[in-house]
């Protein structure tokens, strides 16, 4: 066994290797849901003369059409509705199809017999509303002027989760006039929409609502000139926060939306700004199995960071990493972001998702990169700037979000758009909680009596689900969840004996597969419920053995018969392979990070030689 698992890193080490830019970068896909392609579609058809990526995106995207008609986001979807809505749309608007091939016919029926349009995704709704082909007023109810309500409101723009503010500014400029698109070229899915009364909004969101427009009134001025105000705060929002590259926050998401507002506040199609948006977006085309594909945002950040991390774990790679390091020093952020509004008494210091990202770091890409740094006295300034923003973000619960520290007012969730739960606040989570403990106990070697600490694991604790497990917001679901409090725990130096730990490894023993893997299905995080996917994923497989590698100290059968499923995984590169074990928006967004399968593989194997036999 030893020697397959010697022959398996070095496998696994030299196409890691290959896989380095001259830069010093790691360079994977970050494979998302298609709305990504569909909408670089709709953009190139216009504003660009560009053809070529079109089509590219257009061949793509049909070979993903299921033979029943539809679009899927992962292997046992039984078909997306909003997927299969974006795209129709946009291979009929690049002329790719028309309305009477048998593969539109297919989707359109399969889009009609899931309740049409009107049961789509709220940002499905809103691209389809930009082009005339959903009336806005059924979207989105909250005025522009929210951009002006103080942060003693019951609530304000900033309450929003950075991710949902970047999002917000461009779609409340938009639904306001509102604005429709006006192109020949834009197909008609009138056939797809069914008239009918429009559904009441529950009672909490006309409660939010009713809360924000008496806010509204009490804000002083000439009402017009407020308007007026409100709209230009958004755009100036916006416009502060465009990357070098042209992107809104490197994202192409919020990069597309703010192309049609720049539209709708008067900017010509061939502005400078909007072009160099779009060649920022093409920049984030990677190549796929299938196809040319657009990245929401490129992980090369995330991927370099825990990539380098893999390799310098012992027994290291030798593979030299001096460019990788110089590359997240490099990109280590020096500019105060959003998140300086909540927490102003803390220098920039953190790192980012995309190399492009110079405004909006995370906690989780920012401890990936201080994992990385070298015990070089050369580096401590870094290293120092680093640790004391991520500190700096824990929230007053003792847990950590992503973005931003004190995003949690639970009102938010109440906004009238799908997925407000998940994306309107960035509340603590146990993914990273765990993962923060993990690198400030293993890697910053903070002990178990610090305060900070000692609230961290309250909150742990008291998040534990009924089974044992824990909720990943960021990853698929309860493994994700599970792992990372684990491992956490254990490098703060919590005893392998601690209830909560038990409970966890139970949990994960309990559902370990016949194969010695593990595998759960993307459909978890939208029932809340561990939901298996029937067969076993390297990379989940991988975080449960290392949850279970950091409790026990020797080789046990679970943990050999999850070490054998690795092995065979690597050579196999079936199905599971391209599995999506990423999570963004549950139901709406998940990804496949290629660079999976090499890290947690990886790391799990060298973890193996190191447990006693």
């Amino acid at each position: 066994m030893n020697d397959r698992i010697k022959d398996a890193i070095k496998q696994l080490e030299a196409e890691i290797q290959g896989r380095q830019t001259d830069d010093g970068c790691f360079h994977f896909c970050f494979e998302n849901s298609l709305m990504t392609d569909a909408n670089m579609i709709l953009l190139l058809q216009t504003f660009s003369k560009e053809k070529e990526l079109t089509i590219q995106l257009c061949e793509r995207l049909s070979s993903l059409q299921n033979e029943e008609g539809y679009w899927k986001l992962y292997e046992d979807d039984e078909g997306n509705l909003s997927a299969t809505i974006e795209a129709v749309f946009a291979l009929l608007y690049a002329g790719y199809y028309s309305n009477g091939d048998l593969a539109i016919r297919k989707a359109k029926a399969f889009i009609r017999k899931h309740g049409g349009l009107n049961r789509a995704h709220s940002m499905t709704k809103i691209t389809l509303a930009i082009h005339g082909q959903y009336p806005w007023p059924s979207l989105l109810h909250l005025p522009v002027h929210i951009i002006l309500l103080p942060a003693s409101s019951p609530v304000s723009f900033y309450d929003f989760s950075s991710y949902a503010r970047v999002h917000m500014a461009p779609v409340l400029l938009l639904s306001d006039q509102p604005f429709v698109l006006k192109n020949k070229q834009i197909p008609d899915m009138s056939d797809c929409f069914f008239r009918e009364e429009e559904d009441l909004l529950p009672e909490a969101s006309r409660s939010l609502l009713t809360s924000v427009q008496s806010e509204v009134k009490t804000l002083t001025g000439l009402p017009h000139r407020l308007y007026l105000l409100s709209r230009q705060r958004l755009l100036t929002y916006m416009l502060q926060r465009i990357e070098s590259d042209g992107t809104l926050y490197s994202y192409f998401s919020s990069t597309f939306y703010m192309i049609y507002a720049l539209v709708s506040c008067g900017y010509q199609k061939h502005d400078p700004l909007i072009k160099k948006a779009i060649q920022g977006l093409m920049q984030h085309a990677c190549l796929t199995e299938r196809g040319v594909h657009i990245q929401n945002s490129p992980s090369d950040i995330w991927d370099t960071a825990l990539i380098s991390h893999a390799l310098q774990a012992h027994p290291a790679s030798g593979i030299p990493l001096h460019k990788s390091e110089q590359f997240l020093l490099k990109h280590q952020q020096t500019k105060f972001g959003d998140w300086m509004v909540a927490v102003n008494h803390t220098e920039p210091g953190g790192w980012g998702f995309s190399k492009s990202n110079t405004i909006h770091p995370d906690v989780d890409d920012s401890t990936a990169a201080l994992r990385t740094l070298r015990k070089d006295p050369s580096l401590q300034s870094h290293y120092t700037r680093g640790l004391k923003w991520v500190l700096a973000m824990q929230n007053d619960d003792g847990g950590w979000p992503a973005f931003e520290k004190g995003k949690t007012n639970s009102l938010m969730k109440f906004v009238p758009i799908d997925g407000a739960e998940s994306a309107s606040i960035d509340p603590s989570t146990a993914d990273l909680t765990g993962r923060t403990l993990e690198f400030l106990g293993e890697n910053a070697h903070f002990p178990l009596t610090d305060p900070r600490i000692q609230k961290a694991l309250n909150w742990l604790r008291s998040h534990q689900e009924g089974d044992g497990s824990w909720y990943g917001r960021w990853g698929v679901t309860y493994i994700y969840g599970t792992w990372a409090a684990i491992t956490g725990m254990r490098a703060v130096g919590v005893s392998k004996d601690d209830r909560s730990i038990r409970r966890g490894v139970q949990f994960l023993e309990n559902i370990q597969n016949d194969d010695g893997g593990w595998g759960e299905s993307c459909k978890s995080d939208q029932e809340k419920i561990y939901i298996p996917l029937g067969e076993s994923t390297l990379p989940q497989t991988s975080w449960a053995l290392e949850a279970l590698m950091a409790v026990q100290e020797r080789r046990t059968p679970v943990i050999e018969k999850g070490i054998s499923c690795v092995l065979r995984k690597l050579e196999e590169k079936d199905w599971t392979y391209e599995y999506p074990t990423g999570a963004g928006l549950p139901g709406n967004f998940y990804i496949y990070y290629h660079s999976y399968n090499y890290i947690w593989p990886l790391l799990v194997l060298k973890k193996y030689l190191s447990l006693s036999p």
